[in-house]
C-alpha cells in the first residue's frame, strides 16, 4: 500500500482508531462527557476527510472496495447523521442509569460498519460491513438492559437479521458457484444476460437480506417491534444510517448489472405493496415509534424506484435520502426531548397540547411531519417529486403513481400527530429543553427549509460528482 490507499481510508481509519482509543481511555477514567466529545470529534473528523481524500478519487482497493464521488455522497449523509445523533444521544443518556461510555464506542463501530457497506464492491465487503453493522445494532438496541422492551426487541432483531443473513449467504455461495467470482464488476460481465435459475434465485435470496435490512414487504415484520422498543436515538439510527448504508450497497450492486426483468419485476411488486402495507398500517397507530417505523416502510417503498431507475437514479436516490435523513432526525429528536428515564415518549398522548408546553419542539415536529408527507416548501416535497420525475422517465409509471397516491394516504396520520400537538385538553408542565438539543434541533430546522426551498445546490453537487 501506498501514500494514497492509506489517505482514501483515512475515513476508515480514524472510526476504527475512535473506538479504540475510548476503550482504553474507559479502562484509566470513566468521563461520560469526554467520550461523547470524543465521539462527536471522530465523527466530524471523518466528515471532514472526505473533502480531503476527493481530488484523488476515485480509487480501488481491487476488488474489496471502491472509493468514488457515489460512495462519498451517501459517507457524507451518513456521517452528518452520525454527529446529530450523536448528540441527540448524549442529552438522551445522560438521564439514564448505569455506565454509558460503552454506547459510543458500539456507535461507531456500526458507523464504521455502515461505511464498509457503502464502500462495498465484492461480496466479502458487503457480508462484513453488514455483520459489523448488524451485531452493533443488536447491542445498541438491548443497551437499556434494566428495560425489558429494549431486551426484547434486541432478542428480535437478532433472530431476524440472523435469518437474512442465512439467506445472503446461501444465495452468494449460488452465484459463486455458478459465475466463480465474488465481485460486483465482474458479476455483471458474468451475469450479463444470463437467466440461469440458480443465478436469478442467489440474487433474489441477497435481495431477501437486502429487504430485510430495509423493511421491506414481506420483510418488515421486525421493524415496529424494533423501533418502539430499542432507545430513542438508537431508532433514529436504524431509520437513517443503517438503512442509507444498505440502500446505498443495493444502488451499487443493482446498478452494476446484476439485474433482470425478473429482478425488475420483483423489487416493483415489493416496492408497491412497501408503500401501500406501509400506509395502511400506520393509520391507526397510537404509538409515535410504530407509526413511524410503519411510514419508514412506506419511505423506503418509494426509494425502492432508484433501485429499477437504474444508474439515471442514482442522484434522486441520494437527494430523498439526504431528505429523509434530516426530516427523520427531527422527529426523533423531538420524541427525545420528551422521554425520561423511566420510559420513551412513545405514545400519541406524549404530544398532545405540545405547543402549549414548548412551541418551539411543537414547530420541529411539525415541520418534519410535513416534509414527511410531502408538503411543499418541505425537503420531503422536493425529494418526493424528482423521485416521481425519475421514475417517470426510467417509464415505470405504476410506482411513481402509487407514490403520489400513498403521500396523500399518508397526510392522514401525519395530520393527526399535528392536530394533538395543538390541542390542549390537558394541563400540562413545560418543558426545558438543553442547548444542545436546540442547537441540533436548528440545524435540523434549516436542513428541512433548505432543501425544500432551495434544492438546487445539493443537486447541482450531486449532478457535478456523479
Amino acid at each position: 500500500m501506498n501514500a494514497t490507499d492509506f489517505l482514501c481510508l483515512a475515513p476508515l481509519i480514524i472510526l476504527a482508531a475512535g473506538p479504540i482509543i475510548i476503550m482504553i481511555g474507559t479502562t484509566v477514567r470513566r468521563n461520560f462527557s469526554l467520550t461523547y466529545f470524543f465521539t462527536f470529534a471522530v465523527f466530524t473528523a471523518s466528515l471532514v476527510s472526505l473533502f480531503v481524500i476527493r481530488p484523488y478519487l476515485p480509487h480501488n482497493f481491487i476488488p474489496l472496495l471502491t472509493f468514488d464521488n457515489f460512495g462519498l455522497l451517501f459517507l457524507g449523509i451518513i456521517y452528518a447523521a452520525s454527529i446529530l445523533i450523536t448528540s441527540l444521544s448524549y442529552e438522551y443518556l445522560r438521564i439514564q442509569f448505569g455506565e454509558r461510555e460503552e454506547y459510543f464506542i458500539i456507535l461507531l463501530v456500526a458507523a464504521l460498519g455502515a461505511s464498509v457497506l457503502v464502500l462495498a464492491n465484492h461480496f466479502i465487503t458487503f457480508f462484513l460491513g453488514l455483520e459489523i453493522l448488524s451485531i452493533s445494532l443488536y447491542v445498541l438496541t438491548a443497551y437499556l438492559k434494566w428495560r425489558n422492551s429494549c431486551v426484547e426487541a434486541g432478542v428480535k432483531f437478532a433472530i431476524f437479521s440472523s435469518l437474512a443473513s442465512a439467506f445472503m449467504l446461501f444465495g452468494m455461495g449460488l452465484i459463486y458457484a455458478l459465475t466463480g467470482t465474488m465481485s460486483f464488476n465482474e458479476l455483471a460481465l458474468a451475469g450479463s444476460g444470463l437467466t440461469s435459475p440458480v443465478f436469478i434465485t442467489g440474487i433474489l435470496m441477497i435481495l431477501v437480506a437486502i429487504g430485510f435490512k430495509l423493511a421491506l414487504v414481506p420483510f418488515h415484520m421486525w421493524t415496529a417491534d424494533v423501533y418502539q422498543g430499542a432507545p430513542m436515538p438508537v431508532t433514529a439510527f436504524i431509520a437513517t444510517v443503517s438503512k442509507g448504508s444498505v440502500l446505498a450497497l443495493a444502488l451499487r450492486l443493482f446498478s452494476s448489472g446484476a439485474d433482470s426483468k425478473v429482478m425488475i419485476t420483483v423489487i416493483s411488486v415489493i416496492a408497491v405493496a412497501s408503500m401501500f402495507t406501509g400506509n395502511l398500517l400506520a393509520l391507526n397507530q397510537n404509538n409515535t415509534k410504530r407509526l413511524l417505523a410503519y411510514s419508514s416502510i412506506a419511505h423506503l417503498g418509494y426509494l425502492s424506484i432508484t433501485l429499477v431507475a437504474g444508474r439515471q437514479g442514482i442522484g434522486a436516490a441520494i437527494f430523498y435520502l439526504a431528505a429523509y435523513t434530516i426530516t427523520t432526525v427531527g422527529a426523533f429528536s423531538v420524541l427525545s426531548a420528551l422521554s425520561v428515564c423511566e420510559r420513551d415518549a412513545d405514545s400519541v398522548k406524549d404530544i398532545r397540547g405540545l405547543f402549549h408546553r414548548n412551541p418551539w419542539l411543537a414547530i420541529v415536529m411539525t415541520l418534519s411531519l410535513l416534509s414527511l408527507a410531502g408538503i411543499p416548501l418541505t425537503a420531503g416535497f422536493m425529494s418526493k417529486f424528482y423521485l416521481v420525475l425519475e421514475g417517470a422517465r426510467a417509464g415505470f409509471w405504476v410506482l411513481a403513481v402509487s407514490l403520489v397516491v400513498n403521500s396523500a394516504i399518508s397526510l392522514y396520520y401525519y395530520l393527526r400527530l399535528i392536530r394533538e400537538m395543538f390541542t390542549e385538553t390537558v394541563p400540562f408542565a413545560g418543558i426545558k429543553v438543553s442547548s444542545r438539543m436546540n442547537l441540533v434541533l436548528a440545524i435540523v430546522f434549516a436542513g428541512i427549509l433548505l432543501l425544500g426551498i432551495m434544492p438546487s445546490f445539493l443537486l447541482r453537487m450531486i449532478s457535478s460528482m456523479l
